[in-house]
């Protein structure tokens, strides 16, 4: 297997556009046209990991968290980062880092703790802004169909469940094609008025150019008339956070200790119980603090997440319970996610989880 082909697929599904703007994801270590017989999937990278690698012959690690987040000025061995960088290089193992374009999108790793939890109905709690745009163009009646379909194709049309989404209009097109013209309709140097049909649809931003492309490609016209309009709409695929319901409300208490199980969590922190049962639930693997007032707003009864700090526990008042179970605790399936989806799509490629506990926390209890 050719390294671009395992992360050219994990791209198509979280497209790296989708990573926020503090965020390193991609091919962090290694040549993408490399041949590599397995991977080895892990949360973090550290040395212990990059032993593992080397001792299965793993020539790639998929990892969650990317090993650099800030640039380098120097490889000299003085931190963790630099000791694995420089192993990872001298032993040919490329490391790739799946990290916030996997927690963005629906079916992600957000979507695996819902799916632990036993949510159902689940969306995303904040859906992304600007990152839609509404293509228009002109296409002869004629080959309005060939066009859609190409376009459609390169991933245009989709709103929610729903795609080959377009909205179409007749009306009539003019041109008058110059000296060095090869019109496809009409002739050079006359007037040309013929019917035509408007054509508007919808598409994600990351997908512009092969959207463009194929729409040159497959559209008549030597020149191709097209409008990009940026919109406001959310992306309701993607963004921060999930939000999704429980089949049967549950007893705070009983939630919370069912959180400890799942999760396998040495402790778990807490805002004050509301004496309410449990039926709406938000979670953000990670960090999910920046995500509380939309959790309250969309009448989550409990949110779901890691490393809040003191104060973000004030901003509960008492409208929701907050649940803190801990960052490696909320993320360490996103190792199982990655291997389902990559064991389906290459069920014949040797891939293999990482039997390293990289969770740097620990905790004392009083006995």
């Amino acid at each position: 297997m050719i390294i671009r082909e395992i992360t050219g697929y994990l791209e198509s599904i979280a497209p790296k556009a989708f990573q926020e703007s503090y965020d390193n994801a991609g091919l962090i270590i290694g040549d993408p046209e490399a041949t590599i017989t397995s991977v080895l999937i892990t949360l973090d990278v550290t040395e212990a990991v990059i032993d593992e690698a080397i001792e299965t012959g793993c020539e790639l690690i998929l990892a969650h968290h990317p090993i650099i987040f800030k640039g380098l000025k120097r490889l000299n061995g003085n931190s963790f980062v630099e000791r694995c960088v420089i192993k990872a290089i001298k032993n040919d193992i490329a490391i790739y880092a799946a990290h916030t374009n996997f927690d963005s999108i629906s079916g992600g790793v957000n979507s695996m703790i819902c799916e632990k939890i036993g949510l159902t109905n689940v969306g995303i709690l904040a859906p992304v802004k600007d990152q839609l745009l509404k293509l228009v163009t002109f296409i002869p009646d004629d080959h309005l169909e060939i066009v859609r379909d190409a376009v459609f194709s390169a991933g245009a049309g989709e709103i929610g469940k729903y795609d080959k989404c377009s909205f179409n209009t007749n009306g009539t097109g003019t041109f008058r094609g110059g000296e060095s013209s090869n019109p496809f309709l009409g002739e050079k140097g006359e007037f040309y008025s013929g019917k035509e049909s408007r054509f508007e649809t919808i598409l994600p931003r990351h997908l512009k150019n092969s959207v463009i492309n194929a729409l040159i490609k497959s559209h008549p016209y030597e020149e191709v008339a097209y409008d990009l309009f940026p919109l406001e709409n959310t992306l309701p695929q993607v963004g921060a956070g999930m939000i999704g319901e429980l089949p049967g409300a549950e007893n705070e208490i009983d939630f919370l200790s069912r959180l400890l199980t799942i999760f396998e969590c040495k402790t778990l922190k807490h805002t004050y119980l509301l004496g309410k049962p449990v039926r709406k639930v938000a979670v953000c693997g990670g960090a999910g603090g920046f995500l509380l007032s939309q959790a309250i707003a969309l009448g989550a009864d409990i949110f779901v997440t890691a490393d809040m700090k003191y104060h973000d526990f004030f901003d509960a008042e008492e409208k929701i319970v907050i649940a803190d179970i801990g960052h490696y605790e909320s993320e360490q399936f996103t190792k199982e996610l990655f291997y389902e989806i990559l064991i389906k799509k290459f069920p014949n490629f040797a891939l293999r989880l990482s039997e390293v506990k990289t969770n740097p926390v620990l905790y004392l209890c009083q006995r």
